[in-house]
């Protein structure tokens, strides 16, 4: 197939597998049907079978990720919206954001080393509950494979958006304040569209502490991660 047309069905392939997805979703409201995760999957299937491979999808992916800037600065609407609840509570949400931001952090490199993986696999996997963005660069600055990280941080991504707003409920968490920042500092952008789903203000502090946990890390990140890596060693 010619290059535009190739370009062309795959963002239409794109367009159509997700929308189909979020309709199936909206209608079961299963959380393992989670438009990010199923689309994917349907798109990855589709263009095996049609033959095409990932760098002709490529030129199509850049077009679409355009959108990225703009979507992001939409979750500003509902942040404004709820601007009141941001002022009230603003001490109890930055103390939730620095605890989880260092707990999971703390947690995957713990873990990581409990499994006896490779230092440099170690390095990749702690910045994955960070945005994509910031989580590569730290990668980059600790020398570690950035692909690696990047595979990791969407990953967890989906995984939160399908399973955290569950346990949250199942450890009896219903406070959307508590719910949105849960979200946004575990699982960043796909986590918060995803329970930006369940209400506005869930969404609106998803979107604040998925900013805010990148900007913690991004100054944390290159001193804590080496230095949980080191100990002991």
């Amino acid at each position: 197939m010619h290059d535009n047309v190739v370009t062309a069905f795959g963002i239409a392939v794109t367009i159509v597998a997700y929308v189909v997805s979020r309709r199936v979703f909206l209608k079961t409201r299963l959380t393992l049907l989670n438009p990010v995760f199923v689309s994917t999957i349907t798109i990855i299937l589709v263009l095996i079978a049609v033959g095409i491979r990932g760098e002709q999808y490529k030129p199509g992916r850049e077009l679409m990720t355009i959108l990225l800037g703009p979507a992001t600065v939409a979750l500003a609407v509902p942040l404004y919206r709820q601007r009141r609840l941001l002022v009230m509570y603003w001490a109890s949400i930055a103390v939730g954001i620095v605890c989880g931001s260092l707990a999971t952090i703390a947690t995957v490199v713990l873990f990581a080393r409990w499994a006896s993986l490779d230092r440099m696999l170690v390095l990749a996997v702690a910045p994955k509950s960070v945005t994509t963005p910031v989580a590569i660069e730290i990668a980059r600055i600790l020398g570690t494979n950035i692909s690696i990280t990047a595979v990791l941080v969407v990953s967890t991504g989906m995984v939160g958006a399908m399973i955290g707003p569950r346990i949250l409920t199942t450890l009896r968490v219903s406070n959307p304040i508590a719910r949105g920042v849960a979200i946004g500092t575990t699982s960043h952008a796909i986590g918060t569209a995803a329970i930006l789903q369940e209400g506005e203000t869930q969404g609106a502090m998803s979107a604040i502490a998925m900013a805010l946990t990148a900007i913690f890390t991004a100054f944390v990140g290159p001193f804590l991660i080496p230095w949980l890596v080191g100990i002991g060693r």
